[in-house]
């Protein structure tokens, strides 16, 4: 199980559902959205659980928390995953090819 960061920032995350699916969000509490999540008090993971936190990245902003949100969101499966493996590499790869 991965650390939640606490603090004064932003986060964007990544959350695994019940069905396989990634859902991503951003928040300024991320142990509470979490929670919230897992209780059944997100509209997309509702009726997929429970979820599983993969992924957190703090931000100073709400802004770049939305933006990178935003960003990840329009992202395939492969380019999602090698973020959270740190593949840099794959990542890379991928952002050339526009259909991955």
């Amino acid at each position: 199980m991965q650390t939640i960061l606490t603090g004064m920032f932003f986060c964007v995350y990544i959350l695994k559902c019940a069905d396989g699916s990634y859902y991503t969000g951003h928040t300024d509490n991320l142990e509470v959205r979490v929670n919230q999540h897992q209780m059944g008090l997100g509209g997309y993971t509702a009726s997929r659980l429970p979820v599983a936190l993969l992924f957190q990245h703090a931000f100073v902003t709400r802004e770049e928390a939305i933006a990178a949100e935003m960003q990840i969101k329009g992202w395939s499966r492969a380019k999602k995953e090698a973020m959270m493996q740190g593949d840099w590499q794959s990542l890379s790869r991928l952002a050339k090819n526009r259909q991955a």
